[in-house]
């Protein structure tokens, strides 16, 4: 009889239970908010996964200990803090086709002609990853381009950014797009020959709002394929070191999966959910966040509003056009109103707000709102925005007044600096991901990934958060240099940052007395690596409440079976 994946997944989970464990002979490092480091060579972890003795060399433990690991003299750091992400996207995304390795339009379509030939039976494809940027394309694909290869099937295929998809003539078909379907608020259908409902025929591509035009014609995941795909984005999390994830946008169905997980005892990963608008959590929470469970595993903290496209697609709301497409300043996916009404109908019932802001008039916006309502709803709002890519100079200080998030991707600095320059010129450049400038300014950092648009990778967001470089070390001396941080700042942002910005501070996000032992046992020191050094270090084993869950020499093999 096949077991189920839950209880599969379960079973991986449990064992003798931890009582007193002893690590030792380690190169122990934990960090606080202000980049303080506390270093130690051993700590004791109790039954319930909470470090209850930090050791320094030489130290014993007090008391008995009923289980002893000699770590070998390896490097130990907190478990990384993934402060946006997208964990269902992310395990979605290792089930359909993956383009974000692909360097031209014909080895996309290529990919796309194998896996439909792979897949006869499916009505539908789907996959993500496509970026005309990267293909060198100097244009969007096209659904003509796309039907070479469908076979006449219906295709959606999400660019990297996440912000526009890509749709053969059947897809399109499907979801009625004609020359006559206007523009949606806060969308665009690109048409063939330019723009301007009525007289242009769709080309293939729709930005923003008017992705689900076509995305709510494709047939849902099924409760086990998300059974699956969590296993996924938690495994993928895992091998990079990440223990906790902030869940950006998380959907009533992505919910019940993560409870499903949870309630068999089978959720590993932590994750702080943003309910996507205000009907999920409404649905979700009801009255207010949830309470911490499974141990501290999951919690509802509020709301993710989405305030503004993508640099990539043109998206992102900005004061002035765009250098490479005079005319146009990006979409407003909510207009001012909107956001407004929907950050004060989240807050009446405690719920974080975290807005998602891109270009500078997004995020000037974006502060001007949380200006306005903090005045009627005081204490610790702790306020978010999300992405803060391009903000003008003159709004970094208004981050500090409120003590505004300002949560964070290093790695979007090295993957989109050539188009910043194309899309914003040089006199824009200057607010472009201003990690420094922001923090200067007293402003807590988050750092994330934005995954499945980027590698869930901290040591590689490290790196480039100390270096503003690429993989590539290019360009040399790094680019807008006098915006690289510390290696010890960037650690902060990645650990116990992200727990504050989760309100998880105390629950974990440091090796301390009474928190829980989640860490990473590295093969390098990261706050001694150069930047190099950091992209080539790896994780050996990955720690969640004093419980291996992840180890590089003994990989971890999906489980077989159905979702209970």
């Amino acid at each position: 009889m096949k077991r189920g994946l839950l209880a599969s997944v379960a079973l991986l989970l449990t064992g003798p239970a931890l009582a007193e464990t002893h690590f030792d002979n380690l190169r122990g490092m934990s960090i606080d908010r202000q980049g303080r480091v506390d270093r130690f060579s051993g700590m004791v972890v109790d039954e319930e996964g909470r470090v209850v003795q930090l050791l320094d060399f030489g130290d014993r433990p007090r008391g008995e200990i009923d289980f002893y690991e000699d770590l070998n003299g390896a490097t130990v750091v907190p478990g990384f803090i993934d402060s946006h992400a997208h964990v269902m996207a992310l395990g979605l995304s290792k089930l359909t086709l993956d383009l974000s390795e692909t360097r031209s339009l014909d080895e996309a379509l290529a990919l796309v002609a194998a896996y439909a030939a792979a897949n006869p039976n499916n009505p539908w494809l789907v996959g993500r990853g496509w970026n005309e940027v990267t293909w060198g394309l100097g244009r969007l694909p096209t659904a003509a381009e796309l039907d070479t290869v469908s076979g006449g099937r219906p295709i959606v295929l999400e660019r990297a950014d996440g912000h526009a998809v890509w749709a053969s003539s059947a897809a399109l078909a499907a979801a009625n797009i004609t020359a006559q379907t206007p523009d949606p608020a806060g969308g665009r259908i690109v048409r063939v020959g330019g723009t301007g409902a009525g007289s242009r025929a769709p080309a293939g591509v729709l930005v923003d709002n008017a992705m689900a035009l076509v995305t709510d014609r494709v047939p849902p995941p099924r409760a086990s394929d998300r059974n699956v795909a969590l296993w996924e984005a938690e495994e993928e999390f895992l091998r990079h070191g990440v223990t906790a994830v902030a869940d950006m946008g998380t959907s009533v169905e992505d919910w019940m999966t993560f409870r499903r997980a949870g309630d068999a005892g089978a959720l590993r990963l932590r994750i702080m959910a943003y309910a996507d608008g205000v009907p999920a959590i409404l649905l979700i929470g009801g009255t207010g966040p949830t309470s911490w469970l499974y141990n501290d595993r999951l919690r509802l903290n509020g709301v993710k509003l989405w305030l503004d496209g993508a640099l990539g697609s043109r998206g992102a709301l900005l004061k002035a056009d765009y250098t490479d497409d005079r005319g146009n300043r990006g979409l407003p996916v909510l207009d001012g109103t909107q956001l407004r009404n929907s950050m004060v109908r989240a807050a009446m019932d405690g719920f974080q707000v975290a807005i998602h802001a891109i270009g500078d008039a997004a995020n000037a916006d974006a502060l001007d709102a949380i200006d306005q309502l903090a005045m009627d709803f005081t204490g610790d709002r702790r306020w978010r925005i999300e992405h803060a890519q391009v903000v003008d100079p003159a709004d970094v200080p208004l981050f500090a007044r409120h003590g505004t998030i300002a949560s964070m991707q290093p790695i979007h600095q090295s993957s989109d600096r050539l188009m910043a320059e194309a899309r914003l010129g040089p006199d824009r450049l200057a607010g472009a991901y201003a990690w420094r400038s922001i923090m200067a300014a007293g402003a807590p950092l988050a750092f994330g990934s934005d995954a499945p648009v980027e590698v869930a990778d901290p040591l590689a967001g490290i790196a480039a958060a100390i270096s503003r470089t690429g993989s590539d070390g290019e360009p040399q001396g790094g680019w807008q240099p006098q915006e690289a941080i510390s290696r010890e700042a960037a650690l902060a942002a990645y650990t116990a940052g992200g727990a504050y910005a989760g309100f998880a501070e105390g629950r974990f996000g440091t090796l301390a007395v009474g928190e829980r032992a989640d860490f990473v046992v590295l093969d390098g020191d990261p706050l001694t690596a150069s930047a190099a050094d950091l992209r080539t270090m790896r994780v050996r084993q990955t720690f969640i409440g004093g419980v291996r869950v992840w180890d590089n020499e003994r990989p971890a093999q999906r489980p077989e079976g159905e979702a209970e």
